[in-house]
């Protein structure tokens, strides 16, 4: 969550009442990125009414990537899932999801029809063509932000993940053919955001994604 305010009681509430009907154990995740609304005084009210919630806060706004890898370590559970605090996907498809997990490693979610501005789509569609390229990875909607993992996949690549922004997702699936793991999609359905606002196709953190990339590339080949 980065200035959610007008979204993460709604995202909470739905992930809370998805993971209660399939899910004996469960928590839920909230790390809050050193936001300037109130996403962590409500983050920590929900989680003082739930003891199922928990709440990871940066003191800064650390990036994309910093936040997943802070979730990833406070998570204690055998399958992990991730999904942005932007209201965009719909929690109810995590069933959809963690019944896709079964022999594999991995379920990476896609987005069967973008709902983003036409210039934010052009840029995913280019990044998209470049990671597969560079990093074969066989995967349609790399940075869609619904995935499970296997905690110990997660636990296999955490010590060496670095990506700070939005090349997390590429970085984590380019270590994990490296690894050998076994990766199914799942197509999920993306809905327009209704409040706050996207910062992924702001042109820094654009050129920022694609120095990351080259610097990634280099590293792993």
């Amino acid at each position: 969550m980065y200035n959610e305010e007008g979204n993460i009681e709604e995202v909470v509430t739905s992930a809370v009442a998805v993971l209660s009907e399939i899910a004996d154990e469960y928590e839920v995740i909230v790390v809050d990125d050193g936001g300037r609304d109130r996403t962590g005084e409500i983050a920590d009210r929900l989680a003082a009414a739930n003891p199922r919630v928990r709440v990871v806060h940066h003191a800064s706004n650390q990036g994309y990537g910093a936040a997943l890898r802070s979730g990833f370590a406070a998570a204690t559970q055998p399958l992990v899932a991730f999904v942005d605090g932007d209201n965009q996907f719909d929690l109810g498809e995590l069933p959809v999801l963690l019944r896709a997990i079964d022999g594999v490693d991995i379920v990476s979610g896609y987005r069967i029809r973008r709902r983003d501005p036409v210039l934010r789509r052009l840029n995913s569609f280019l990044y998209n063509q470049a990671c597969r390229l560079l990093f074969r990875i066989p995967i349609r909607d790399v940075n869609c932000a619904f995935k499970v993992y296997r905690r110990q996949v997660l636990d296999g690549m955490l010590p060496r993940l670095r990506s700070t922004g939005a090349l997390i997702n590429v970085e984590m699936l380019a270590r994990s053919r490296k690894m050998g793991v076994r990766v199914r999609e799942v197509g999920v359905h993306h809905y327009p955001r209704e409040t706050g606002r996207q910062t992924g196709g702001n042109p820094a953190v654009i050129v920022r994604a694609f120095r990351e990339l080259l610097e990634l590339w280099r590293e792993l080949w």
